[in-house]
């Protein structure tokens, strides 16, 4: 997923272009250094009201705020805009609307449960003291969202809602690929968290390239949550660090997500060729997820299976915006000075940010640490390589960089080399597929989105699942505490009526 990575001095405006035709559709001013201020200012007075608002509380919020996306009006004008700005289509963006109303509700779920604090009570026995422990809310949260998904991780997307329901404030940037959408999404925030009675700051929004970089730098801010490029987001993540204090940038950043496919597996080349095509040009190649790298027997056939597909059944699309659509042209012909070997190409459309779905081939032995190689293009494209035996395959697995998603194509439950090859890839990968294209990440207790380094800056962390609230919060233990003077989570009476482990057993709620 990719954010603003231009270099380049002050703006003044965003301008929103429809990716179809590269025509400009509006101008939008973006904030002054004081409308920054101003922004972090406001999130910083709620953000005490905020962490101290029953959970079940700040669920009402969310789902206040997913009922605000759905209104029909709302709905159909969001689309609209979305589709002229990013190109990506009505049918696809009503979807993910609709799920982005979907993830609204699952973290106000939840914060309601009340598990991801933590609360731990131990009583004093006479060897100890009374200690009780709880996670708390960090404070304001600078989310900069992606390119490209506009709903799902654009300003009310995942760390928007996850950072909310973990009792933060959020000042959210909005996107340049489509500003315009943006400042629809802040409006539906304002009036549906004002409507169910949030505080005033709890959520703000601010434009333009220079803003992003003052979220992060402004002293108030408490974390930093970005979808993005890699150089985006270790721009940051430096700027974080540069800081008088010190705060968690937690930045997923595109990776080459490997696909193996076991020498049982190669029986089903066809499905397994269609099903790689399907998946690398899904949305124009514009996914995180997108595997970017096939690792197939040798002699099995793979190369022309997969050029076959592309060339029945690749799917024309545009890329979002225009600075992509160079990154692509620039990132293909680097994986050619690397190495590879042009398969195919598939034409896209001839106007606008469009881009030719193309397949690459690369030697095994190319695959080494530090290669172009093993560097994600964003957009349509993807690499096949043909590994010759178990000892080449190993070799180029441990040469892997870190990545979200993996997966094996195997020939059923009982392929031999399933076990070992999962096994393998785990180390490497923050998700292990089998038999499934890691396209799509659902929204469940369980998810886990984020991987190794450089797949993100904090390895341990997730951007979507119940864990992704983790990242706005800390421990605190309160030891030989008055409980008048507790959080309510730690009281005796547990008056938010949260599950707690006390002297070491779990006491549901």
């Amino acid at each position: 997923m990719h954010s603003d990575t231009r270099d380049r001095d002050t703006v003044r405006q965003d301008t929103s272009v429809a990716a179809r035709t590269g025509t400009v559709v509006e101008t939008v001013p973006v904030s002054t250094p004081d409308d920054v201020d101003h922004a972090v200012a406001c999130a910083a007075g709620a953000a005490g009201r905020v962490a101290a608002t029953d959970p079940r509380v700040r669920r009402d919020w969310l789902l206040a705020l997913a009922e605000g996306l759905e209104t029909a009006g709302t709905r159909t004008a969001l689309v609209r805009m979305a589709d002229t700005e990013t190109g990506l289509g009505e049918p696809r963006l009503r979807t993910e609307l609709a799920r982005c109303a979907d993830q609204l509700r699952f973290y106000g779920e939840v914060a309601a449960e009340g598990s991801f604090l933590g609360a731990t009570v131990d009583h004093a026995d006479g060897a100890r003291p009374d200690l009780r422990r709880l996670r708390v809310p960090l404070g304001p949260v600078a989310v900069l969202g992606a390119s490209n998904f506009p709903f799902g991780f654009g300003v009310l997307g995942h760390d928007t809602a996850s950072a909310l329901a973990a009792g933060c404030t959020v000042v959210a940037k909005a996107h340049p690929a489509h500003p315009v959408t943006s400042r629809l999404l802040g409006h539906v925030a304002r009036e549906a968290l004002t409507g169910a009675g949030a505080p005033a700051g709890a959520f703000g929004l601010v434009s333009g390239f220079d803003a992003g970089t003052a979220l992060v730098r402004a002293p108030q801010v408490r974390a930093v949550a970005f979808t993005g490029s890699q150089q985006g987001g270790l721009a940051l993540w430096r700027a974080a660090n540069e800081r008088d204090e010190v705060v968690p940038v937690y930045a997923e950043m595109g990776t080459v997500n490997p696909v193996v496919v076991t020498r049982a597996g190669a029986l089903r080349r066809v499905e397994v060729a269609d099903g790689f095509v399907g998946s690398f040009t899904l949305g124009t190649g514009q996914y995180c997820t997108k595997p970017g790298l096939l690792l197939a027997p040798a002699g099995a056939g793979f190369p022309d299976a997969v050029v076959r597909s592309l060339e029945r059944a690749a799917p024309a699309g545009w890329l979002l915006t225009e600075g992509i659509a160079r990154g692509f042209d620039v990132g293909t012909r680097e994986l050619e000075e690397a190495g590879a070997t042009v398969l195919a190409r598939v034409p896209g459309h001839a106007d606008g940010w469009s881009a030719a779905a193309t397949l690459l081939q690369a030697r095994a032995v190319d695959l080494r640490p530090g290669s172009r190689l093993l560097e994600e293009c964003f957009g349509p494209v993807a690499l096949v390589v043909e590994y010759d035996g178990h000892g080449e395959l190993e070799r180029v697995l441990r040469s892997l960089p870190g990545a979200l998603a993996a997966s094996v194509m195997s020939n059923g439950d009982d392929d031999p080399e399933v076990p070992g090859l999962v096994a393998a890839l785990g180390t490497r990968v923050g998700r292990v597929a089998v038999d499934a294209w890691p396209t799509g990440v659902a929204t469940t207790w369980a998810q886990q989105h984020g991987g190794p380094w450089p797949a993100t800056t904090v390895p341990s962390a997730t951007s979507v699942g119940a864990a992704a609230l983790d990242r706005f919060t800390r421990p605190v233990t309160w030891q030989s505490v008055p409980d008048a003077a507790l959080p309510p989570a730690l009281r005796e009476d547990n008056p938010w009526r949260l599950p707690r482990r006390v002297d070491g057993k779990q006491v549901p709620a």
